[in-house]
């Protein structure tokens, strides 16, 4: 395992300034690196633990967040001339807890000579796109300037990923509390009606008594159910990436849905396109890192073959129009700008358009989930209730009781 500071986590139990006790994560070259960063937050060490390597989020990245913060830093420090020694430990007093180590180790190894490029991978804290700006802009002299355009850019992803949840948690909220009070209705309302109405003398209708049977089950066996449950959501956890590799290629074939998903995909590629050529990286170049952000196949095959095929001579206009993949307006675009020298001026503008254009389509599909929803819920709590209420006609109108 490396040694590199932040790619052990340790969890700690210590004592607050006001004698209560608290729990945390966090990341550490051994366990006197611990001890001195939780002295840093007032905290005195009582138990720690050191978090294995299998476990879920123990290869936990700094988050995006983090990253804008840390370009908007050094933009703003380092084109006011602010060293990059002291422009880092300006930065690691401005970030959380994951990356304040990493900060750290990274104005350590500036200060001992290192570049900026090589200590952000030593310390694993930028994806290798970024990594490939700031290396680019170390050749030019102005780390400054490259901060600011990924700066931007982490902020444009940062907007992209929040469409995205938002997306995902309007659907899981409904789809949550449809799941919860249709387990109240089976496993409490059902099966007290029912045994009503059979009391009464009349007889169940056999979905009736399928439902009132499952509910009896659950309710004489919770905790084999729950057991169920948390054998379920902890092989979700360890699966989550062929999960996560299912929803996408589903995503991308689903009407309305695909549509988003391109325009986020496009989105997250010309932002890094504009960020890279801005920063003196030749197209063919930004195209080999930037395609590696794209997770959609068909994009991602066509944009690579296009830079295949430039490397060997081919007229980039052509080129271009091949990527049918892109909408013919984009790719309009883009055959202009190469035809006026001015790609990244495009790359810039298509990456804003395509963020508004994201967020129209993300309202879109929200506008058509309501419904969606609704037939949803309607689906699952209808179908108690009709359960419920189909004896009760019954037995109303037969005048049982």
């Amino acid at each position: 395992m490396s040694t590199l500071p932040g790619n052990h986590r340790f969890l700690y139990l210590a004592a607050k300034p006001d004698g209560g006790r608290t729990f945390g994560v966090v990341r550490a070259r051994d366990g006197r690196h611990l001890a001195e960063q939780l002295r840093r937050d007032r905290l005195v060490p009582l138990k720690t633990w050191s978090v294995p390597a299998w476990a879920p989020g123990s290869e936990l990245k700094v988050n995006l967040k983090d990253q804008c913060e840390v370009h908007t830093q050094l933009a703003q420090l380092l084109n006011r001339a602010v060293p990059l020694v002291e422009a880092l430990e300006v930065v690691s007093s401005a970030v959380g807890k994951a990356a304040r180590p990493k900060i750290e180790r990274m104005r350590e190894m500036v200060a001992a000579g290192s570049g900026f490029a090589d200590s952000a991978k030593a310390v694993d804290i930028f994806d290798p796109v970024t990594i490939a700006v700031y290396r680019a802009a170390e050749r030019t002299g102005d780390l400054g300037g490259a901060a600011k355009q990924l700066a931007t850019t982490a902020r444009r992803q940062l907007a992209i990923a929040g469409k995205a949840g938002t997306l995902l948690i309007y659907p899981s909220i409904v789809m949550s509390i449809s799941v919860l009070v249709s387990i109240f209705m089976i496993t409490v309302i059902l099966p007290q009606v029912g045994k009503a109405i059979e009391g009464a003398g009349a007889k169940l209708p056999t979905f009736t008594k399928v439902l009132m049977e499952i509910g009896l089950f659950l309710r004489g066996n919770v905790l084999w159910a729950l057991l169920v449950v948390a054998v379920a959501i902890t092989a979700a956890v360890f699966a989550r990436r062929h999960i996560t590799a299912v929803i996408n290629s589903f995503s991308r074939v689903v009407p309305l849905l695909r549509e988003v998903v391109m325009a986020q995909e496009a989105a997250r590629f010309f932002t890094v396109m504009a960020a890279m050529t801005r920063s003196g990286i030749t197209l063919a170049d930004a195209l080999g890192v930037a395609v590696g952000v794209l997770g959609h196949p068909r994009l991602r095959s066509q944009l690579t073959s296009l830079r295949t095929r430039l490397i060997e001579g081919g007229v980039l206009r052509q080129l271009i129009d091949s990527v049918d993949a892109l909408p013919l307006a984009t790719r309009r675009l883009l055959i202009a700008a190469e035809r006026s020298g001015d790609l990244e001026s495009a790359f810039e503008t298509l990456a804003g358009d395509l963020a508004e254009e994201l967020d129209r389509r993300s309202t879109r599909l929200l506008a058509a989930l309501e419904p969606a929803l609704i037939i949803f819920m309607f689906l699952m709590i209808g179908t108690l209730l009709l359960a419920i209420m189909i004896p009760l006609i019954k037995l109303s109108s037969a005048g049982v009781g």
